[in-house]
């Protein structure tokens, strides 16, 4: 049991790392968001997540609302009981994904952009660096395309499940 509370312990910590990085988001709400990722069950009550994230009442608020804001967690009610309970949101993977392909779509926009720049004024500089530019490329469409498919199949599934 120590092991595990350890291993989640650490976790926590690396999952809040990487999307403070990634989502530009503040070291707690990341942490809170790596807590309810692992959490076992629905969710958390507010009170839970104060005494899992070892933090203030008004700093769990602050991020747990920027959280709700952002759409990357949602909250829940239990019958009977007047607490609120948060958990991920259903849609946080399509929403992640959707974010993806605008920002993979935008850097491909810029690329061609840039390319249609220096063919017309950089004539020699383009002939010399456009491999680079073309395999950027070709990654972005790539990663744009894949993205688009897993936004799609999971579009599908939703109709499914």
């Amino acid at each position: 049991m120590l092991e595990e509370i350890e291993l989640k312990e650490k976790l926590i910590e690396e999952i809040g790392v990487h999307f403070e990085r990634t989502s530009q988001i503040p070291p707690l709400a990341a942490r809170i968001y790596a807590l309810l990722m692992l959490c076992p069950r629905a969710g958390h009550s507010f009170d839970e997540i104060v005494e899992l994230s070892k933090a203030s009442k008004s700093s769990v608020s602050t991020n747990v609302n920027l959280l709700l804001s952002n759409g990357s967690i949602e909250y829940f009610t239990k019958t009977g009981e007047r607490k609120r309970f948060f958990r991920l949101s259903k849609n946080y993977l399509k929403v992640k994904l959707k974010k993806d392909r605008d920002r993979v779509s935008k850097d491909l926009q810029i690329a061609r952009k840039i390319d249609a720049f220096n063919i017309e004024y950089n004539k020699e500089k383009y002939e010399k660096h456009r491999v680079f530019g073309s395999l950027y490329k070709d990654y972005l469409e790539m990663h744009y395309t894949n993205l688009e498919t897993t936004i799609t199949k999971m579009n599908q599934l939703e109709k499914t499940v």
